[in-house]
């Protein structure tokens, strides 16, 4: 099933999509926002169901991708780790930094800001129910309802100087964005196995390829281990969600390359300036400026996208 928020209000209209992500059909009967779905989500889930068959049946209005909101427009927890930790060493060794052992053991994790996330247009994160605290990580595969994309925006120039202070990020992280549309882990199949996702995530900046790393290889924890790291020392309320961090393989186990070099490339600028600042001494790659165009989006096997595409360009903010 996959789920979408038209732009309505603070938090959206709530909306069942259907698989094509051609046609749409209102679930203001079942619950007006996903939030609200999420909060009852087991009595709410089997009518959503049954609004998702009659899609299946060629019922519906035509769906615009433009017309979405974040599927969350606003939550009450979004919470980011680096579950490649591929990404962390290579970020790590390019400023100098130790890599201290227990990264590969325990997960990273900083919490985002969640009251305001951008419309649709690169990482993975998952939405629960009710988590309990302490939970396990086996027990906590269960408590994830649906998978989206994220563009994770980092303001590169401001990270240093909040790092340098020891207390996270905060200025150097303004509003993600999400895909158009949610989906159930079901609506995966065999591409959701042992709490990942077993599928490239596709990146085009400026119109080239820029990355299409597996989201299944690499992955040091999974979405269970991450879900119940947020939840070791309280609860997650419905509607949590929990990001994977940057999607980052490695090649031949060594840093990756870019496409046109043969490799599958980044999900992040960041990550091949620190790869060419480890070999060259500098990085030669910019970050994005004004005008430059993201695209993030993940295909099935038939080549269909699953959550519609992150589509956004860079514009200079005006007061």
């Amino acid at each position: 099933m996959k789920l979408a928020s038209l732009k309505d209000g603070r938090d959206g209209r709530l909306v069942v999509v259907s698989r094509d992500l051609e046609r749409y059909l209102p679930a203001s009967d079942v619950a007006p926002t996903l939030q609200a779905a999420l909060d009852n989500w087991h009595t709410a889930r089997p009518a959503l169901d049954k609004i998702a068959a009659k899609l299946a049946d060629g019922e519906g209005d035509a769906f615009d991708e433009t017309a979405c909101a974040s599927p969350l427009p606003r939550a009450y927890q979004w919470a980011d780790g680096s579950a490649y930790v591929n990404h962390v060493e290579l970020v790590r060794k390019a400023r100098g930094a130790e890599m201290p052992a227990t990264f590969w053991t325990d997960p990273l994790m900083y919490q985002g800001g969640s009251d305001s996330f951008l419309g649709p247009r690169a990482e993975i994160t998952v939405v629960t129910d009710d988590v309990p605290m302490g939970i396990s990580a086996e027990d906590a595969v269960s408590h994830i309802q649906l998978i989206m994309l994220v563009n994770d925006v980092s303001l590169r120039n401001l990270i240093p100087g909040e790092l340098a202070k020891g207390f996270g990020f905060f200025q150097s992280k303004p509003s993600s964005a999400f895909s158009p549309v949610a989906v159930t882990p079901d609506e995966l199949g065999d591409a959701w196995r042992g709490a990942k996702v077993h599928l490239p995530l596709l990146s085009t900046l400026n119109d080239s390829p820029f990355g299409k790393p597996e989201a299944g290889i690499d992955m040091t924890f999974d979405f269970g281990q991450l879900v119940a790291h947020a939840a070791k020392s309280r609860p997650l309320c419905a509607g949590a969600i929990i990001g994977s961090g940057t999607v980052s393989n490695k090649l031949d186990d060594g840093p990756g390359k870019p496409i046109e070099e043969g490799g599958v490339g980044y999900s992040c600028i960041a990550e091949i300036r620190t790869i060419e600042t480890i070999k060259d001494g500098k990085p030669s790659t910019s970050f994005m400026k004004f005008g430059d165009r993201i695209q993030i989006e993940m295909r099935d096997a038939s080549g269909r996208s699953i959550f519609g595409t992150i589509d956004q360009t860079v514009v200079e903010y005006k007061a």
